[in-house]
């Protein structure tokens, strides 16, 4: 089934999948210890190191595993079980999330720990990506991918909206060491859950054999195969530029930005500001779902979005008021969301099915790896002309490349409208 004949579907229709439900849940509370994780440590490294340019260097060391091994964890998601890569990933994030605790638990916490519990989360992130979404194929099929996708997507949003909350409140309660002591448990839902399930990620498509080992000409092979078709390629280029320019580099540098709306309420407006955002893509997810126009994946639609969600990022990166920053960052959020999933869904739909793990690789490659230019345009760069420009520079670089995105992906169709005319 191709975009193009993808019809807009029901409201919700993942979740008319039993089995997705249970899904949907798991997997929030994996992505809440994601993103309570990140809470907790983003803001110790703040307070114990005070430097901008280890914040970018949070955003590229944990995005880089993404730009140089997103292909090859695709390719093991389209040969192997999703089910056990999905596992092994979660083990992973329960490895590095006891390492911080220990380190915190020690007080010997220093620069190089970081970077490199940073590196080794990016790397279960970068797993974790392909197979997670071979295996939501694999529950609701062609007709409610979309759905699937959009969910799955607010629910790692309301993994941020409450991790700052429940990430404050164990920060709070049972410090940094404890709090990341029990957060790990977060992941072991989703990794017991999928002992239970027969969703290999292959179910619906059978595994493709006929490539003995991950090769860099394997790799090669599948942007070849790719290129000719103008939907993934817009889609790709839409989530790479927006990772490039800005990605959530600015959520690394958000300890800064709440510190200058409230020098005596740092914690509070960090927790709020980050909450802003999650809460706009949960509201977008769910709102959208209602949509007949936004369950259809269009590619102008999506690049659209992304112009506008582009707007947003400079509005909240200039703004002088904390109730502007917040309105703009709730907004983003419900932009990012609607964009990034019909991105993802009109990808899936139009990659061939037996290199299907591959090109999500390829897409997450663009989407999450690319992400490492964000940590310098905003991180390094903020460093030197402080974050709020650094921000807004490049959002506004964003934005141009996005319009020439836009006449890109619309030519088709002028080049029919001339011919009509």
């Amino acid at each position: 089934m191709s975009a193009a004949t993808a019809q807009a579907g029901v409201a919700f229709g993942a979740l008319r999948h039993p089995a997705y439900r249970p899904y949907f849940i798991t997997s929030m509370l994996s992505m809440m210890g994601d993103n309570v994780e990140h809470v907790i440590t983003y803001w110790v490294i703040f307070a114990t190191f005070h430097s901008p340019s280890l914040a970018g260097f949070a955003v590229v060391s944990h995005w880089a595993p993404f730009l140089l091994f997103a292909v090859w964890f695709g390719q093991l998601a389209d040969r192997y079980d999703c089910r056990r890569i999905v596992q092994l990933a979660q083990g992973a994030f329960m490895i590095v999330s006891l390492a911080w605790a220990t380190l915190f638990l020690t007080g010997r916490l220093e620069t190089w720990h970081a970077m490199a519990l940073l590196v080794a989360h990016g790397f279960a992130g970068a797993l974790w990506a392909p197979a997670s979404q071979l295996i939501i194929h694999d529950v609701v099929g062609s007709d409610h991918l979309q759905s699937g996708i959009r969910l799955n997507a607010t629910a790692r949003q309301l993994g941020i909206l409450f991790g700052p909350a429940v990430g404050g409140a164990l920060l709070l309660f049972m410090g940094p060491a404890y709090g990341l002591m029990a957060n790990s448990l977060l992941y072991l839902p989703l990794t017991v859950w999928l002992l239970r399930v027969p969703y290999t990620g292959h179910v619906r498509e059978s595994a493709d054999l006929t490539s003995p080992r991950l090769t860099l000409a394997d790799a090669l092979q599948t942007f070849r195969e790719v290129s000719g078709n103008r939907a993934i390629v817009v889609m790709i280029a839409l989530a790479g530029l927006t990772s490039l320019f800005v990605g959530n580099a600015f959520q690394a540098q958000m300890p800064e930005f709440a510190s200058g709306f409230s020098a005596n309420q740092g914690e509070i407006s960090y927790a709020v500001l980050l909450t802003a955002n999650a809460a706009g893509a949960v509201v977008g997810g769910f709102a959208l779902e209602t949509s007949a126009f936004f369950r259809r994946p269009r590619v102008r639609t999506a690049v659209a979005l992304g112009i506008f969600w582009s707007l947003a990022i400079i509005i909240f990166a200039l703004a002088a008021s904390y109730l502007l920053a917040l309105v703009a960052l709730f907004i983003a959020g419900v932009l990012n969301l609607a964009f990034s999933s019909m991105a993802q869904t009109l990808v899936q739909l139009e990659a061939p099915p037996n290199r299907r793990g591959r090109v999500v690789g390829l897409f997450n490659m663009s989407q999450n790896g690319l992400r490492v230019g964000s940590g310098v345009t905003v991180g390094v760069l903020g460093a030197m002309i402080g974050v709020h420009w650094s921000l807004a520079l490049s959002a506004a670089s964003l934005l141009a490349v996005s319009l020439l995105l836009l006449a890109f992906a619309d030519a088709p169709r002028r080049a029919l409208a001339a011919q009509r005319g």
